[in-house]
């Protein structure tokens, strides 16, 4: 893993999903074959592959310390482009800098994660008027987790993280995307411990070699993506689970 600690020229980015997004790091140790992600590489000037670098913005504070001062108070993702708690952040606690920021002035926070470690920063979150944390589930088959995310925290981990955040009364969500075998399964696992799921495909082809090397292949088609998504549209209604397909 090659670390380099770097000094970022802005930290409070716009966004296409949300009005803001904060990435403290480049890179992510969690390496998911499928990440859309994968495509920063080329602006890094890093020759690694994907997963073997991350770079890490150690004036992330400071930089949003003073970059809400002079911006329009909105939604805030933490994070786009890597995961916000992957196991450096146990370390350089760039994200937990970042959140005490956002919600000692009050800004509207949106987490997403793969990582348990998001838990440690609950004293933060319990006194957060507006804040989410949502984590990406792909799939509630663990073997097949580990084909596509073998770096990545396991299926139960997050679960139980999730359980836990919605225990203690946090607004809580599941990113089910991309849509792996064993997707249609995920509902049982996440009854009452999120208030809302989101759903997407496969929508890159960095991961196509996964599917084929494991005989796969019937799991990346247009007719699974849409019976899944529907399927898992219809328990989510019978469950009285908010859900959005976004594809």
């Amino acid at each position: 893993m090659i670390i380099r600690e770097i000094q970022a020229k802005s930290i409070l980015s716009a966004s296409k999903i949300y009005p803001y997004v904060i990435n403290p790091y480049v890179g992510c140790q969690h390496a998911c074959t499928y990440c859309y992600a994968r495509y920063m590489k080329k602006f890094t000037g890093h020759n690694e592959p994907w997963g073997a670098f991350v770079d890490v913005k150690v004036n992330a504070a400071e930089l949003l310390q003073k970059e809400i001062c002079k911006k329009k108070k909105a939604t805030v993702w933490i994070s786009g482009v890597c995961d916000p708690y992957q196991p450096l952040e146990r370390r350089y606690k760039l994200t937990r800098q970042c959140l005490q920021i956002l919600v000692r002035e009050d800004w509207p926070v949106v987490i997403q994660t793969r990582s348990p470690l998001v838990l440690r920063d609950m004293d933060i979150l319990r006194g957060a008027k507006n804040i989410e944390v949502g984590f990406s589930i792909t799939t509630a088959d663990d073997s097949i987790r580990r084909l596509f995310e073998p770096a990545a925290p396991s299926i139960p981990e997050r679960i139980n993280a999730l359980v836990e955040l919605h225990r203690q009364g946090i607004r809580t969500y599941a990113m089910i995307a991309p849509l792996l075998p064993g997707a249609e399964k995920l509902i049982n696992l996440l009854t009452g411990t999120v208030d809302y799921i989101l759903v997407d495909r496969m929508n890159y082809h960095y991961a196509d070699f996964v599917y084929k090397k494991y005989g796969l292949e019937e799991y990346m088609t247009e007719e699974y993506f849409t019976r899944v998504s529907q399927q898992i549209r219809s328990d989510c209604f019978r469950l009285g689970i908010e859900c959005s397909v976004v594809f």
